[in-house]
C-alpha cells in the first residue's frame, strides 16, 4: 500500500533484536490495515490473523454465530506457531488479532515474553458506521455487538500503546513508530 503522506513518518525504528507486534481491537478497527502497513516500515512479516482461522470458525462467523473461547484456542495455536517461525528466521511477526480478552493476550503471548501490543480503541457507533460500508469474507456489523461484549481493555502497562481510531492511519502508524523506539 503506498501513501503519499508516506514521508513524513518517522524513521524505522532500529528494533536490537526481532520482537513480537499484536495489533489488537474489535473487528472494523483497522487493525489489518495498520498491521500491514506496520510490518512495512519495520521489515517485519505481517500476520493477517482472519487468514489462520479454519474453515468451521469462518462458516459460523458467516452464518452471524459468534465464536466461543472453544473455537478459538486451536486457532490461537495456529497464530502463535505463524509467529514463532517468522522470530526463529530472525524477522518480527506483526500480528492483526482482535485477542479480545485477557486470556486469550496471555495464551498468545506466554511463549513470547518480548512482545509489543497495539490496542486500537474506538466506540460502537464510529465502528459499526465503518463496517457498515466495507466488504468482508463473514465478519459483518451484526457480530460487531457481541464483540464489544466479550472486550476486555488491556491494563496499562509499558509494553502496551492504546492508540484511539480517531486518529488518521498514517497519524496511528507514526506513534507507532514512535513508540517502539523506546518502548
Amino acid at each position: 500500500m503506498t501513501d503519499s503522506n508516506s514521508d513524513s513518518l518517522p524513521t524505522r525504528p532500529d528494533l536490537a533484536k526481532p520482537v513480537f507486534i499484536v495489533i489488537m481491537g474489535v473487528s472494523g478497527c483497522g487493525k489489518s490495515t495498520v498491521a500491514e502497513r506496520l510490518a512495512g516500515e519495520i521489515g517485519g512479516k505481517f500476520l493477517e490473523g482472519d487468514s489462520f482461522h479454519p474453515p468451521e470458525n469462518k462458516a459460523k462467523m458467516g452464518a452471524g454465530i459468534p465464536l466461543q473461547d472453544e473455537d478459538r484456542w486451536p486457532w490461537f495455536d495456529r497464530l502463535i506457531d505463524a509467529a514463532s517461525e517468522v522470530l526463529e528466521s530472525n524477522g518480527s511477526p506483526v500480528l492483526a488479532c482482535s485477542a479480545l480478552k485477557q486470556g486469550y493476550r496471555d495464551y498468545l503471548f506466554r511463549h513470547f515474553p518480548d512482545h509489543r501490543l497495539v490496542y486500537l480503541e474506538g466506540s460502537f457507533e464510529l465502528i459499526k458506521g465503518r463496517m457498515d460500508v466495507r466488504e468482508h469474507e463473514y465478519m459483518t456489523s451484526d457480530l460487531l455487538r457481541s464483540q464489544f461484549a466479550i472486550l476486555e481493555e488491556p491494563a496499562p502497562d509499558p509494553g502496551l500503546l492504546t492508540l484511539s481510531i480517531e486518529l488518521t492511519p498514517d497519524e496511528i502508524i507514526s506513534a507507532i513508530l514512535e513508540w517502539l523506539r523506546t518502548a
